[in-house]
């Protein structure tokens, strides 16, 4: 069964369930300082309110605090109350440097230069 709905009860409905995905997500985006709601993420982007500003290149991706992506987004569009972006490439951050060489799993932990 298909329903039809005037214009003002379907941007209603688009309204609450933007609100009700602002609400549960934790998700936010950091652009030069200022934090965005994320209302939701997939694999090859993520969407935010469609009042929100136009972003375009880097920004980083936070779930509460922990630091997730620095993403470089490309494109963005406005569909069902959203402005959806996609990901050109995200990096998943790390606490520790890249190596760029091989740790042997029998490698010592530290050294002992005088052990008396």
């Amino acid at each position: 069964m298909e329903s039809t709905f005037s214009k003002e009860i379907q941007a209603g409905l688009d309204q609450a369930r933007v609100d009700a995905l602002k609400r549960s997500s934790r998700l936010r985006v950091n652009v030069d300082g200022d934090i965005l709601p994320v209302l939701r993420m997939w694999k090859t982007g993520f969407a935010l309110e469609a009042e929100t500003p136009g972003l375009r290149g880097f920004v980083d991706l936070y779930d509460g605090s922990l630091h997730l992506f620095q993403c470089l987004i490309i494109a963005s569009y406005d569909e069902e109350g959203e402005r959806r972006y996609e990901f050109k490439r995200a990096t998943a951050v790390s606490e520790k440097p890249a190596v760029d060489f091989e740790i042997s799993e029998d490698a010592p932990v530290g050294l002992i230069e005088d052990a008396r």
